[in-house]
């Protein structure tokens, strides 16, 4: 493990050798392998040995200490909310992919992030028992990563589970081949009802929960043997349970040209929030955007931004979703253009602009290996007492001594603090439907190519949408969270939080 010393003598030198994209910058600052934020705090996860039983607890502050006594007596340091609310949570998203799956053909899901393996069992528990036989006979259930092997050395691949036969799981030795990170802590609540060491944060009902639920770094030789083992508490669940270490943003781990025409879905909770993400630059409010990139200071170590001209493709292809690419001074007219130049020279307001990029590049590999994939995902849509400016900002958090303090820039992250970003759930739904080929950008009109995509639940407060306590009262059972009093932490405590969920259609009107 690296010191914050070494840490911050390698990003040093990393922009030395040439400045990084934002996106690089923090993709190291979190996932390097010798000095990111997981890699040096890739500790156990959480794993109950049995359901918390809500109905027996009065109130928040039982459940609250209840959770305190489980942290206590597990010495770890992370649970994740699909394991705290076991089996319930999995059973609600195993609802959603009943109702709207086509059960006629074998059913297949990836899950991106197996974590211990508890949302695959909870899902496959749910479909035994609720879908005709044929369906759970013919199902397939994957788990994969969404960070590349960070060693030079042989990953897993492709271990799968078989009835009646002992588990071997051939990994690299060396350190860092794939491990999943849980960042979901009691210590994340400021609560006044409760006194409990490291992070606390909460936020007038918000989810409790501020960091990253699940989150894969590196799949390690234990942690896919955990999902076997959890998997393999019902031996019929083996057969058809498989864990691929590899990255799921990387084409080339799905095969140089295959693409699986099958329908499928693919499931991600909490995987979007800490993807790398870019950032761009405008000096007011009409000047041009510019890319930021990352560089150190000459004769000095501290590191600073760099503003070069648009080049990026990810870059580019983020802004013309969002229509960000369009020449602000052109909009209007000639006297509107006048009048908006002349404020922004009396008033000029510099502009920051953050683009999930890591994202775009995920789900259009997705898109482009499995073509009629559903996709179900789960995060936060806002973040409380963010500082660091910019639209869709991240929250820089690090812990010292049992306390956390937030930083006012990204360029604090120097392997000791986490980056956690906010979804921004319309934008997220624009870049599934470009990346499934509905959605054509200007450039495009003329192109039929692409299925339509429709999406049944993004959470938000539109027509058509639900947030994390209606998506699982409409396919959970959330009587069986609920406390003596009333309170019901998996409804309670996400209303910061949102589900979404698409499917295909050949509707091509």
């Amino acid at each position: 493990m690296a010191t914050g010393r070494e840490a911050v003598h390698e990003l040093n030198r990393m922009c030395n050798r040439g400045a990084p994209a934002v996106r690089d910058f923090i993709r190291s600052a979190l996932y390097d392998p010798n000095h990111g934020y997981f890699s040096q705090r890739s500790g156990s996860v959480g794993v109950l040995e049995r359901s918390i039983k809500f109905n027996q607890l009065q109130g928040r502050k039982a459940y609250m200490q209840h959770l305190h006594s489980i942290y206590k007596q597990n010495d770890i340091s992370w649970f994740t909310p699909v394991e705290l609310f076991k089996p319930w949570y999995a059973h609600g998203i195993a609802e959603a992919i009943m109702r709207t799956a086509n059960l006629s053909i074998p059913l297949k899901i990836y899950e991106i992030g197996g974590g211990s393996g508890t949302c695959a069992k909870g899902i496959m528990d749910y479909i035994m028992l609720n879908a005709p036989t044929r369906v759970y006979n013919n199902m397939t259930y994957m788990t994969l990563g969404i960070e590349p092997a960070v060693s030079s050395g042989e990953v897993c691949s492709g271990v799968r589970g078989v009835k009646g036969k002992n588990i071997k799981v051939k990994v690299s030795e060396q350190k860092g081949v794939v491990s999943s990170q849980y960042r979901i802590s009691l210590a994340y609540w400021r609560s006044r009802t409760l006194v409990a060491s490291g992070y606390k944060r909460s936020y007038c009902g918000c989810a409790p929960f501020k960091a990253v639920y699940r989150r894969s770094v590196e799949i390690s030789s234990s942690l896919t043997k955990k999902q076997l083992e959890t998997v393999g508490q019902v031996q019929s669940h083996l057969s058809k349970f498989r864990v691929e270490c590899r990255d799921a943003a990387d084409k080339n781990g799905w095969g140089i040209g295959n693409v699986d025409q099958q329908p499928c879905w693919v499931i991600m909770l909490e995987v979007l929030d800490n993807l790398p993400h870019d950032l761009i630059y405008s000096e007011n409010q009409v000047l041009p955007w510019m890319e930021v990139w990352v560089e150190k200071q000459h004769d000095r170590s501290e590191l600073a931004e760099l503003y070069k001209p648009l080049q990026d493709p990810l870059i580019i292809s983020c802004m013309e979703i969002l229509d960000l690419d369009k020449d602000l001074t052109t909009r209007g007219g000639r006297t509107t253009s006048t009048a908006r130049n002349i404020w922004a020279k009396i008033f000029p307001k510099p502009r920051r602009c953050w683009l999930p990029t890591g994202c775009l590049k995920l789900l259009e590999v997705l898109h482009g290996a499995l073509p009629k994939m559903s996709l179900i995902a789960s995060d936060f849509s806002f973040l409380p007492d963010v500082k660091v400016p910019g639209e869709r900002a991240p929250l820089v958090s690090t812990k010292k001594d049992g306390s956390s303090s937030d930083f006012n820039s990204y360029l604090n992250a120097k392997g000791d603090a986490d980056i956690f970003f906010p979804t921004d759930f319309w934008l997220l739904e624009r870049i599934d439907h470009y990346c499934s080929g509905w959605l054509k950008l200007q450039k495009d009109k003329s192109s039929n190519k692409g299925k339509k995509r429709r999406t049944i639940m993004v959470i938000s407060d539109c027509i058509h949408i639900l947030d994390t306590s209606s998506f699982m009262e409409e396919f959970g059972l959330p009587s069986k969270t609920r406390t003596k009093d009333g309170y019901n932490p998996l409804l309670d405590d996400f209303k910061n939080t949102k589900i979404y969920l698409s499917v295909p259609t050949h509707n091509t009107k």
